[in-house]
This record gives C-alpha cells, sequence and structure tokens, in this order.
C-alpha cells in the first residue's frame, strides 16, 4: 500500500543509552506519554528498541504496526493506533499555516519548522496525543501492561522516525508530505499575501 512506511528490519534504535529522542519532535512525542501518564510504562521498551526486537515496522495513517521478538524467540504483533486529524481539521491547520508566509515557505522547501505546533495549537489541534483517548496500544503478547514492553519498544522507534523526517508524523496523523505540499501550495496560490510575516 503506497500510504504505508515499512522499515524492514530488524529496526534498531540510533540512541545507545539515555533519553531516546533527540531532536525537537523525538522529544515531544516522548514527552507526550509522560503527560498523559504512560511514560512509566515505557521504559521497558528502551532495550527492545534498541536491541533489534522490532523485525519490521509500518507507519501508515492513524496506525504504526510492527512485528516484535520477545524474550523468548516469540514473535507478536503490535500496533499503535493514533488517532489521525480529519480532513476537517487538517484544512483548518493547513490553511492557518499557509497565511503565515515563513511557515509556509519553509515546508514547502521540505523543512519543518520546529514551532509548526504552535500554529496547530492555535486551531485548537496538536500533533502529538494529548489525551489517552488518542492513542491506543494493542499487542498479541500476554502482558496486560498498557503499553507492554513491545508496543513501548515501537513508540519509541517511532520518536527517531519523527527526528530523522517530521513529515512522517504529519502522515501518521493522517496527511502524507505529498498531500501537505500540495494543499499548501494550492491556499498559497489562491491570494495570501506573501508579505505577511
Amino acid at each position: 500500500q503506497s500510504s504505508t512506511i515499512i522499515l524492514d528490519g530488524p529496526v534498531r534504535a540510533v540512541s545507545k543509552r539515555g533519553a531516546i529522542g533527540r531532536e525537537w519532535w523525538g522529544v515531544q512525542w516522548v514527552a507526550a506519554m509522560e503527560r498523559i501518564g504512560h511514560g512509566g510504562r515505557l521504559d521497558r521498551g528502551k532495550r527492545y528498541a534498541r536491541n533489534g526486537s522490532v523485525l519490521r515496522l509500518e507507519i501508515g495513517q492513524g496506525i504504526a504496526y510492527a512485528e516484535v521478538s520477545g524474550s523468548y524467540g516469540n514473535s507478536y504483533r503490535t500496533a499503535v493506533h493514533v488517532r489521525a486529524l480529519d480532513d476537517g481539521q487538517w484544512e483548518k491547520a493547513l490553511r492557518a499555516l499557509s497565511e503565515q508566509a515563513i511557515y509556509a515557505a519553509k515546508l514547502l522547501a521540505g523543512e519543518m519548522p520546529g514551532d509548526v505546533e504552535a500554529v496547530f495549537q492555535d486551531v485548537g489541534l496538536s500533533l502529538f496525543p494529548r489525551s489517552r483517548k488518542d492513542i491506543q496500544f494493542e499487542c498479541s503478547c500476554p502482558d496486560y501492561g498498557d503499553p507492554c514492553k513491545h508496543c513501548a519498544a515501537v513508540y519509541y522507534l517511532l520518536a527517531e522516525q519523527f527526528d530523522a523526517d517530521p513529515f512522517i508524523l504529519f502522515h501518521l496523523r493522517g496527511r502524507n508530505r505529498d498531500s501537505v505540499l500540495e494543499t499548501l501550495r494550492v491556499h498559497r496560490g489562491a491570494g495570501v499575501d506573501d508579505t505577511r510575516a
């Protein structure tokens, strides 16, 4: 499926020790779990994220799916469901971005402004999970943890994917890079004044 980003594994975290998430995007993604109360359970997944236990990672719109190897050689089907923004929400966010020349120019040049989240918040939205309703963890393992270490490993690896390419976060939340850029071009071409800051 063309709308799915596939990473054949094993997928290993770049970070070897300490925090996972080096750039603003990864740091905010991990911090989101602290804010909604899942943070303490994430740490169990760091070792799995780092040791190659994630055999394959697929990032779609609203879901990241992975096959994760367990401690005893079992393989588990793991999914992190993130509520995608609907078309109306995306339209509102992209219109706001298009009205600010600096954001639109950077995005159209393939750069993700570090403070673009502020524009989403200005229109009542967020790129990051804000409550437990925004994210769900699912795994075929017998651990009833929420999230279990297999899901936590996937969550950490997503942080590093966002560090490497923040447009992947847009993709997970429902709009791929090409769609975002095309919508911005349409709005910018519809008479928005380029001199506005």
